[in-house]
């Protein structure tokens, strides 16, 4: 099995149990996984074409940021309107150059004066020639500084108006649910266009608050309204059962209803783990990933045995920060539902743990009936089972993958499935290395 630096080496494939089809008879005889974890992620970039000059300029604008296009845009502006001002004053000085040159009359006689004439409009040509000259050179020059100076100018123009949009981004980013009570961007000013984006924002806030207030009183309220009373339904039943006067139809009727009454117990306990999971960490502290495989495999062994499912472990340090009981507890969801739904006889279910490319991994895989892909994405949703909805519900409460999903979610990480080859599902959980 190949892992970055510690999985052991072996064959590559997007499954986890990369072998030969099989027939249905031979599914129980089925090999373990021996591939590298299954990647959900994109595939590596191919190599990518080369590109025009032309088509690289056009993919620039995409790349700028915004505080720069607003920088280019008032430096060209700036720009624009200067060589205006310079060209139109260039035009108008050598105008004036030109007419306001003097008449000059020395009394020659006329074969000289007219010879001087000539001589006297080649010198003035010449001399407004070169002041016009000197006026265009000096002209670039100074557009030319008052072009770096528009950039710079522009520069800090853009970071002062993109300043409140860089508050509220990085009043966004501190947010989470235990600081919507008193977070807020409070922004300062005028009542333009980023004063009311501001106020609109922190207005929105406080609708998430007064939500996530509402969410935290209700499963509060049902964790006990709720378990209350099946606890109670349970212990007079437990009694009534207990009473060795009772008859038997009154005890399989007891039974009966005790076995329904855990179901209930069960579907509420994982209704509200699922509200919990999908609320943001209030536990986050240094775990591995291997002691929580290891005992939720400690916890499953008994509940596979009884229904005569091998458990597979091979389990490599991998740490991470989180919330140990939740992490424990989608283990324990994937597992649960890999010894359910396998194979009546000789069924298998493997789990390991480790590092794959900088990821922390957790997979689990089982023999069981083909899965055909497009059921696949599916059975995340809640109450969801393969070929059923809400139906054929005696195994559980088609909540498993649902709570894993949002256990996954809420520690930064992503969760994906696909189809063993010979039956079966392979389930991986991507945590980020922290």
């Amino acid at each position: 099995m190949e892992r970055s630096e510690e999985l052991q080496s072996g064959p590559t494939h997007p499954m986890i149990s990369p072998h030969s089809a099989r027939k249905a008879t031979r599914v129980q005889q089925a090999p373990p996984p021996s591939g590298p974890p299954a990647w959900d992620g994109p595939p590596p970039p191919a190599e990518q074409a080369q590109r025009t000059p032309l088509e690289r300029m056009k993919e620039l604008p995409a790349k700028v940021s915004i505080r720069w296009r607003l920088t280019l845009t008032y430096g060209a502006l700036v720009f624009a309107a200067a060589a205006v001002l310079l060209g139109s004053v260039y035009i108008i000085v050598g105008t004036a150059l030109s007419s306001a040159w003097p008449d000059v009359d020395l009394g020659l006689p006329p074969a000289a004066d007219q010879q001087f004439q000539i001589v006297w409009a080649k010198l003035q040509t010449q001399a407004v020639q070169d002041a016009r000259n000197a006026l265009f050179s000096n002209s670039l020059l100074a557009l030319l500084g008052v072009g770096i100076l528009a950039l710079i100018i522009g520069y800090f123009v853009a970071d002062r108006a993109l300043r409140p949009v860089a508050q509220m981004t990085a009043t966004a980013r501190k947010l989470s649910e235990s600081t919507l009570a008193h977070q807020r961007i409070d922004l300062h000013g005028p009542n333009d266009e980023l004063k009311e984006l501001a106020d609109t924002f922190d207005a929105m806030l406080t609708r998430l608050n007064v939500a996530f207030d509402t969410q935290r009183r209700f499963v509060a309220n049902a964790s006990h309204e709720l378990r209350t009373p099946l606890t109670i339904n349970r212990t007079v039943l437990e009694i009534a059962l207990s009473d060795p006067e009772a008859s038997e139809d009154l005890k399989a009727l007891g039974r009966t209803l005790l076995e329904v009454n855990a179901r209930n117990e069960k579907l509420i306990e994982g209704l509200l783990l699922l509200a919990r999971s999908e609320r943001e960490l209030a536990v986050r502290k240094p775990v591995d990933v291997r002691e929580v495989a290891q005992t939720a495999v400690e916890q499953v062994t008994a509940f596979a045995e009884e229904h005569g499912v091998t458990v597979t472990a091979e389990l490599v340090s991998a740490p991470t920060i989180g919330d140990p009981v939740l992490l424990e507890r989608s283990v324990s969801n994937l597992l649960e539902n890999a010894v359910k739904y396998n194979i009546p006889e000789n069924g298998k279910v493997w789990i390991r743990t480790g590092m794959a490319d900088g990821a922390l991994v957790v997979q689990v895989a089982n023999t069981g009936q083909h899965v055909p892909a497009y059921e696949v994405n599916s059975l995340f949703e809640p109450f969801r089972r393969l070929h059923a909805d809400r139906v054929d519900s005696a195994k559980g409460s088609g909540l498993g993958l649902s709570i894993v999903r949002a256990v996954v979610q809420a520690h930064g990480g992503n969760v994906a499935a696909v189809p063993r080859d010979g039956g079966g599902l392979v389930v991986t959980i991507r945590l980020p290395r922290r």
